[in-house]
């Protein structure tokens, strides 16, 4: 339903075409990647509103001579995925291929960041990264950058610069903070947790003073991800 990434790549980048069945029309769609309107954590799919699209089919399409994507920063330090030489892909093309981490060491290396950084669902409740990461003006990332050097910038193929929230709200101080039985996750600033016993009034409450500390510091709005469903 959206255009997922992680690590450096997005689901667009090695996606074929989506079969979707139009609950409005009655008929079956083909879409190839371009049609389907993917952006930051968006897409076609969710723009035309809740109850249009049933997704039947999804077609990748891989290369075979696969290379990994080792330019994320913590893929690109993980210890499971730097030789002797340092870090893969460096120097020589034919040195740096001949001592490429297979696939499933890439596999490993993801999975170990991942379980360091977020909460596992069995033992912690949690949705995930509860907001999208803002895209701002690149003049208010600037100016930004000038009171706070150390914030976390990605600019944009349209000109934009997008933020990591999970930056801004630590910085505001809700890392590892409590509001009642929920909070923002220990470890991961962006994810928020339920502690035991919460109610989903008590995870909009949170999300509504996390929003208000990050937009009264940095003038930035925070997007909610997850749907709210009445």
């Amino acid at each position: 339903m959206q255009n997922i990434g992680a690590y450096g790549l997005e689901l667009e980048q090695r996606l074929h075409s989506v079969v979707a069945w139009d609950l409005r029309a009655g008929r079956e769609h083909e879409l190839r990647p371009d049609e389907c309107g993917f952006a930051y954590r968006d897409s076609l799919f969710k723009r035309d509103g809740a109850g249009r699209w049933l997704i039947v089919r999804v077609r990748f399409a891989l290369p075979k001579a696969w290379t990994p994507r080792l330019d994320y920063p913590d893929l690109r330090d993980h210890p499971g995925l730097r030789g002797e030489g340092g870090a893969p892909g460096a120097g020589d093309p034919a040195s740096a291929a001949s001592t490429a981490p297979s696939p499933r060491r890439v596999f490993d290396a993801v999975c170990d960041i991942r379980r360091r950084k977020l909460p596992d669902p069995a033992v912690l409740g949690n949705a995930g990264s509860f907001f999208k990461n803002p895209v701002i003006e690149a003049g208010q990332a600037e100016g930004l950058k000038q009171r706070f050097p150390d914030l976390r910038t990605y600019p944009q193929a349209d000109g934009r610069v997008k933020l990591a929230a999970g930056w801004l709200i630590e910085r505001a101080g809700w890392k590892g903070r409590r509001l009642g039985p929920v909070g923002m996750h220990e470890r991961q600033a962006l994810v928020l947790v339920n502690h035991g016993g919460a109610r989903a009034a008590d995870v909009l409450a949170l999300a509504r003073a996390v929003r208000a500390d990050v937009r009264e510091r940095f003038g930035v709005d925070l997007e909610q991800e997850p749907v709210v469903l009445d």
